[in-house]
């Protein structure tokens, strides 16, 4: 798609993918705009999302969101116990253009749907948004001390492109671990 094509999804929302039998919600920081043009969480091209949990062993199969999710692929993550969504839950070109405001109310947003679901672990993937959110400066990655309404809270980094410090295999590695502590069965790692 092209960047005036992407424009007009500025400000559009994407739906959770989140189902019975929770346990583990990933959550992202907002979604891009192409992410709101497929509906897709996670889905520009090139985002290391996908290709990270199926290094983990976390879903059995290469996922390629960047046209939408294939209905076994929401299949597959929700028969998982896997869920994602974002604290900001509005279209942006890049995460950066949101408001104190906007995370404030994101990630009171995020309680409401915990608080709902009950899922056993969270894994927020972008510390510098779990920090302006919840008002926490000196929160650092792996598992938080305190719960989120009642659940386990990891914070991981975010799979963007931007965040130059990690790889596929790097985050791989952190979700891996996040994973199996929300009880999830890891497939083994594709040969790469």
């Amino acid at each position: 798609m092209k960047r005036a094509e992407l424009e007009q999804f500025r400000g559009k929302t994407v739906d959770d993918l989140v189902g019975t039998g929770l346990k583990l919600l990933l959550v992202g920081i907002n979604p891009g705009l192409w992410t709101a043009a497929v509906n897709a969480h996670f889905a520009r091209p090139g985002n290391r999302f996908w290709p990270a949990l199926w290094q983990a062993g976390i879903v059995d199969r290469a996922i390629d969101g960047s046209r939408g999710l294939a209905p076994e692929d929401s299949a597959h993550l929700i028969k998982r116990g896997i869920g994602i969504t974002n604290i900001v839950n509005v279209a942006t070109a890049r995460a950066d253009e949101l408001t104190a405001a906007e995370f404030r109310q994101g990630g009171e947003r995020l309680r409401q749907l915990v608080q709902e679901y009950r899922p056993p672990v969270v894994a927020v993937l972008g510390l510098t948004a779990y920090r302006q959110a919840f008002a926490r400066p000196k929160a650092v990655l792996g598992l938080q001390a305190e719960s989120f309404e009642g659940s386990q809270l990891w914070l991981a980094p975010n799979p963007s492109g931007l965040n130059a410090h990690e790889t596929v295999a790097t985050l791989a590695t952190r979700y891996g671990e996040i994973a199996e502590a929300a009880g999830i069965k890891l497939f083994a790692p594709p040969v790469v």
